[in-house]
């Protein structure tokens, strides 16, 4: 399964997941290669709105370049939404983390593994909170 599905399967996934919680949700198209910034899923309750960027990983860690997650924050900012990072190890649940949460290691921003597991929240925790 090439990298693109993979996250594309993850993100459908979550979806789901919202709506079978009572939320709606979209994946947004485009996100990643539109010239404006966009998360991977918006998710809203009536009284809570989520921009999220999804990831869908084989490794232990993740470095997101520093202007993602800028982008990600500048358009939920505009949108009027909480800005996440939802991130799914290979056979593990979701984990979500604030954007102001990642580490900063210089010109990346990183979550790995046992972070995500000790810090993260997981799919309930982040729509009840």
């Amino acid at each position: 399964m090439s990298r693109k599905s993979k996250g594309s399967n993850a993100e459908r996934e979550l979806i789901h997941k919202f709506w079978d919680c009572g939320w709606a949700a979209i994946r947004v198209a485009g996100s990643g290669s539109s010239k404006y910034p966009s998360p991977d899923v918006i998710a809203s309750n009536n009284k809570r709105i989520i921009g999220l960027e999804c990831k869908a990983i084989n490794a232990n860690k993740k470095y997101f370049p520093k202007t993602e997650i800028f982008e990600l924050e500048k358009f939920c900012r505009i949108f009027g939404s909480e800005s996440w990072i939802g991130i799914k190890f290979d056979r593990t649940e979701w984990f979500f983390l604030p954007v102001d949460e990642l580490e900063d290691v210089g010109k990346t921003l990183l979550i790995s593994k046992e972070f995500a597991f000790s810090k993260g929240r997981k799919f309930d925790e982040l729509i009840c909170s």
